[in-house]
């Protein structure tokens, strides 16, 4: 199935029709990447969606195998699994908060959460960090460099919440290569929990991989700070988006549970080198099991445990573009949001730099032909990607459910944006 559209706001017509034609003149071009990612059979479905600031539709285009995919239609109103698209969403309500004096970034993480007063940080027997072992500096690991057994110390400085924006915490998923330290994290099934307070519990019984503030590492620190803001502010997550982004905004497909009709789309993997259903547990960036979806589920996981179509995840992102506001209601001050894209870690990156779990790329991007320099990018486990573009006002996002994709799907999303910046800087000129 293929499917492309191209629409044009009838009440802004002409000024629609400049800006659309600035960013795809070429519809079939870009389309026949979009395509060729199906076609080679290294994913199952794939859609791609390009939305102005003020909601006008400037590129849709989707495609399916359709013996793997059946049951769905692939359009802006389908559900896919965003994983840490889910980030974003989780840092801006922790900045609505910030803003309405319900937390401090500085507060320390135990005024929230006083069962984390006693975490250790896990160390190698000679004391080193275990952010500075080989495999986790992607360099060959060799007899010398496991740290198991590690040991357990104090931890230098307090937990903040700021650094639980940073992943500067020390909370990581069981991908670290220290088999000792992954073994751990997986026994708790932590997507599992009933809820936040066993979660809690749970990571209350593992170490850090670091002293707070010591070093950048990705992993369930944003999943931490979905806690924090719960009860920072008395309500659960999903009544958080709820109340203070979706329905004050009027953001249709942005949420934790599924809804009665909600269909998700399967598990795909491409482990095996070619497209297959995903084997039970095969996700396990922290044990066997993944956030659960269900209508009754009371665990939301603000790393992770969010769903969303493209029409509603590109809403949110259109609000960022925006500086806080959307469709006449203002979620976050300019200020806020300026911080969310500004430089805070990863300062040394050849790519670019990290804003608040926002990549904002370098001219890096533009030279080797993948996009442009200052776009804020961000994606999920299951291979969904997003940009915002703030110098020519439009939002742009790439959605699949596919783990661990194929070597022929490896580079897709630098191509597709490449070929969507190609035009405009053709048309630039």
């Amino acid at each position: 199935m293929k499917n492309s559209i191209l629409i044009f706001s009838l009440t802004l017509f002409i000024a629609s029709c400049n800006v659309n034609e600035s960013i795809i003149s070429d519809l079939k071009s870009l389309d026949s990447i979009v395509s060729k990612y199906v076609d080679n059979k290294s994913q199952a479905l794939l859609l791609v969606r390009l939305e102005g600031d003020k909601g006008d539709v400037i590129y849709q285009y989707s495609d399916k195998n359709e013996s793997l995919v059946p049951d769905h239609d692939i359009n802006e109103n389908t559900w896919f699994r965003i994983w840490s698209m889910s980030k974003i969403v989780t840092i801006s309500i922790t900045m609505d908060l910030v803003e309405d004096g319900f937390l401090k970034l500085d507060d320390p993480v135990s005024k929230y959460i006083p069962e984390f007063s006693d975490l250790k940080v896990a160390v190698a027997n000679n004391g080193k960090p275990l952010t500075g072992y080989g495999q986790l500096l992607g360099n060959d690991k060799s007899e010398n460099e496991d740290p198991c057994p590690i040991k357990l110390v104090e931890p230098k400085s307090e937990m903040t919440v700021l650094q639980l924006i940073n992943h500067e915490a020390g909370f990581y998923y069981s991908t670290t290569g220290i088999e000792c330290l992954d073994n751990g994290l997986n026994s708790k099934n932590l997507a599992y929990s009933k809820n936040s307070n066993e979660l809690i519990q749970k990571l209350s019984e593992l170490p850090l991989i670091d002293h707070p503030g010591n070093k950048h590492f990705y992993g369930l620190n944003t999943t931490v700070l979905g806690i924090v803001n719960e009860r920072a502010s008395g309500e659960s997550l999903d009544d958080l988006v709820k109340n203070r982004i979706t329905d004050p905004m009027n953001i249709r497909g942005l949420q934790y549970n599924k809804n009665h009709d909600t269909n998700l789309l399967p598990v795909f993997s491409g482990a095996d080198s070619t497209i297959r259903l995903a084997n039970d547990g095969e996700l396990d960036i922290m044990g066997k099991y993944v956030p659960s979806y269900g209508i009754d589920n009371e665990l939301f996981m603000g790393g992770e445990g969010m769903i969303g179509t493209a029409d509603g995840y590109t809403d949110f992102l259109r609000m960022l573009l925006n500086h806080g506001e959307l469709n006449g209601h203002r979620f976050l001050n300019e200020s806020s949001v300026k911080e969310l894209y500004a430089p805070h870690t990863q300062l040394d990156n050849d790519y670019g730099y990290n804003g608040y779990n926002l990549w904002v790329t370098s001219k890096l991007l533009k030279e080797k032909g993948f996009g442009d320099e200052g776009l804020w990018t961000g994606g999920g486990y299951e291979g969904t990607h997003f940009w915002i573009d703030p110098k020519r006002d439009f939002v742009g996002i790439i959605m699949t459910q596919m783990f661990e994709a194929p070597k022929a799907a490896h580079g897709r999303d630098n191509e597709i944006r490449g070929e969507v910046y190609r035009q405009i800087f053709k048309n630039e000129k």
